[in-house]
């Protein structure tokens, strides 16, 4: 791991001002906290359909103020803050959790429910001279729309919930940084990784996830896919069918950043993995051959040298998008049929 060339203590200072607007949410003060921390040029790169945005101004006009007016008691909730050094010589703070508040009118054309509901999110901050200057962010749509009733796409295999946070309650990680503990922990998160790419080779025996996975461990994947419970429910319910619908894939982990803060791991990059849809099984999507890349963020936490959690966003509306399917399009064509009769 690199030496630090500014402290995780003050990046997560940094960011907590992003946090505390958003949390006490109030439009003018989130609009300036938003000018003030992001430089002018930072590259803010979001879930489908907001793609790669203009600057910070697009992240409060186009981003927060329209889901404010669709949910006009917004709240921000975190469950996980950490901050380290990549391996990339850059560092980073990685943030999960979710918003929150009453869905009084629609966003994206998702129909308001009228009650509280909940969207995940994991939001990584590179940051240079006490600026944001890169954003990399997935937010839960699907989850959403589920809420709503309104998820037009094929069932999740895993348990659809609300995704709680970490079982020892201290994922807001705010004590001295800890090279030595932060080092063993992307220890063995690199080292599953790599174990995961024995499968080529070696099938998934070669995976040995015995031997990084706690056998209470929890996977808590993205709306669409859902929770699975122990090694089993993550086989079960995610791997198996991710590997026989992507048997190739391959993850870009040369392109991404991990770094590490205590117990906990965060994995980012833009995209994280790219495949082929070459085999039946995954989200129910007919095996075509295409060509996808796949964004996918990750935080672990490990406990006794073993991963216990791991929460994982996916874009999957980006993935529909480049197999020619348009969700909130066929989203709003099924509410047609739902609310007009």
């Amino acid at each position: 791991m690199q030496t630090l060339t500014s402290t995780p203590k003050s990046n997560k200072s940094l960011i907590l001002k992003l946090r505390n607007a958003l949390y006490n949410y109030e439009k003018d003060n989130v609009k300036s906290t938003i000018k003030e921390l992001f430089s002018a040029d930072a590259l803010i790169q979001l879930f489908h359909p907001f793609e790669t945005l203009s600057g910070p101004e697009s992240l409060y006009e186009d981003v927060f103020k329209t889901l404010n007016n669709a949910i006009p008691d917004l709240e921000r909730r975190d469950t996980i803050v950490i901050s380290g050094p990549s391996l990339q010589q850059s560092n980073w703070v990685g943030c999960c959790g979710y918003y929150t508040g009453s869905f009084e009118k629609p966003w994206l054309d998702i129909p308001p429910t009228g009650h509280q509901v909940s969207i995940r999110f994991h939001e990584f901050y590179r940051i240079e001279n006490n600026k944001i200057v890169e954003m990399q962010a997935l937010w839960d749509i699907p989850e959403l729309m589920m809420q709503a009733n309104a998820w037009p796409m094929v069932p999740s295999l895993g348990r659809e919930w609300h995704v709680p946070g970490p079982a020892t309650q201290d994922g807001i990680v705010n004590s001295v940084y800890n090279l030595e503990q932060a080092s063993a922990s992307m220890r063995l998160v690199n080292d599953m990784c790599d174990s995961l790419g024995n499968f080529a080779t070696q099938g998934v025996a070669g995976m040995e996830l015995e031997k990084y996975w706690h056998p209470k461990c929890s996977w808590y994947g993205p709306a669409g896919i859902g929770t699975g419970r122990g090694i089993k429910g993550f086989r079960n319910w995610h791997q198996i069918p991710f590997l026989n619908g992507l048997p190739d894939r391959v993850g870009d982990a040369n392109k991404g950043y991990l770094f590490a803060d205590e117990n906990y791991v965060a994995f980012t990059a833009w995209p994280g993995m790219h495949m082929t849809v070459s085999g039946s099984g995954w989200l129910g999507i007919a095996p075509g051959n295409q060509k996808i890349t796949m964004r996918s963020l990750d935080f672990w936490r490990c406990e006794n040298g073993l991963i216990r959690e791991n929460w994982v966003l996916v874009d999957l509306l980006h993935i529909y998008s480049q197999l020619k399917v348009d969700v909130l399009a066929r989203m709003r064509e099924f509410n047609k049929a739902k609310y007009n009769g």
